[in-house]
């Protein structure tokens, strides 16, 4: 089971990583906290403070097209907020 997914690269959690050191990541909707501290830690060479966890809904959408109402949703998914010690970073652009 792969535990990290992806990073969450968005202009909130860009300014979150830069001001506070905080890094958002997707992971494992069955990964808990230490198990995301010992993920990252060995993936990235840094060491983490602290991990906060949360649930994401999915999001319902409802289309009224020619052919009558279309509904769907989104996926739902896990977030998890990473504080890094202070003076360590995670270079998350490194192998674009």
């Amino acid at each position: 089971m792969s535990i990290l997914i992806k990073p969450v690269i968005t202009e909130k959690a860009t300014a979150d990583s830069e001001m506070n050191n905080r890094f958002t990541f997707v992971v494992s909707n069955k990964a808990n906290k230490i198990q995301i501290k010992d993920a990252i830690e060995s993936a990235y060479g840094v060491s983490v403070t602290y991990v906060r966890t949360m649930n994401v809904r999915p999001d319902r959408k409802t289309k009224y097209t020619k052919s009558g109402m279309i509904t769907g949703k989104t996926s739902a998914y896990k977030k998890a907020v990473v504080q890094v010690a202070e003076g360590e970073t995670i270079d998350l652009y490194s192998n674009l």
